[in-house]
């Protein structure tokens, strides 16, 4: 089997509930959507990067591998575009007993269900409208992988968070109901982190929007937290 893998590097986490800990990140080449706010846009196309046996991409994941690592993160791109690889991707690493970690928008649950069993840390992203990448109909059928693949996390007892980045182009409504339907089918101590991420150099969200989404989720799971990314204000990749 295959693999195109865009970069591995070390940095330090910039987002969610891991933020600031040592990281080994493997970016995976491939997106099946094109977000406005999308910050890795040269990764997107599945034919970015460069082509490697697992065999090759295990010796080069290895190789980047530095000591004190906290884990190891697979981003994208959307990695379940090459779930099969990340998979086996994601066992080499855990047969190292360093905690393996999926960024993903889970757009499909049954790619998300074959990599779930080498996945120890999962961050949920949920898509707003507003993030102009599919139309209505399109974005239904997105939500509802979505949230079957928050339920399928929490079932399998994984250290399971929620991320939504939002703009200035957030509406409170919509977002609203987003929260409401996902605290619909889990409940706040499924869950280990409710994240707000705001854009960053493109359609900032206002203070007062960032506190009113705050609010709307706050309700139903009072540790939420809105958390920019930090890289981008440290220089890290």
């Amino acid at each position: 089997m295959k693999v195109r893998l865009f970069e591995i590097f070390t940095s330090v986490e910039g987002e969610g509930i891991l933020y600031g800990t040592k990281t080994l990140f493997v970016r995976l080449a491939g997106c099946p959507f094109t977000c406005f706010y999308c910050d890795t846009k040269e990764s997107l196309p599945l034919d970015s990067g460069t082509e490697y046996s697992i065999e090759d991409a295990n010796q080069l994941i290895d190789s980047n591998l530095k000591n004190q690592t906290y884990k190891v993160n697979f981003t994208g791109g959307d990695p379940l575009i090459q779930h099969e690889a990340v998979a086996l991707l994601a066992k080499h690493i855990q047969d190292k007993k360093i905690p393996t970690y999926l960024e993903s928008s889970c757009f499909d649950i049954d790619r998300f269900n074959h990599v779930l069993p080498f996945i120890d840390i999962v961050k949920i992203e949920f898509k707003t409208k507003d993030s102009d990448f599919v139309d209505s109909k399109h974005y239904e059928k997105l939500i509802d992988h979505t949230m079957k693949c928050l339920q399928s996390s929490v079932k399998s007892k994984k250290t399971t968070y929620i991320k939504v980045v939002v703009s200035s182009k957030t509406q409170p409504n919509e977002f609203k109901n987003l929260v409401k339907e996902i605290f619909d089918i889990v409940s706040k101590d499924d869950i280990d982190g409710f994240i707000i991420q705001p854009t960053y150099g493109i359609s900032e969200p206002s203070l007062d929007l960032l506190l009113e989404l705050y609010d709307l989720v706050y309700p139903h799971y009072i540790d939420v937290k809105v958390v920019p990314q930090l890289h981008k204000f440290i220089g890290a990749p």
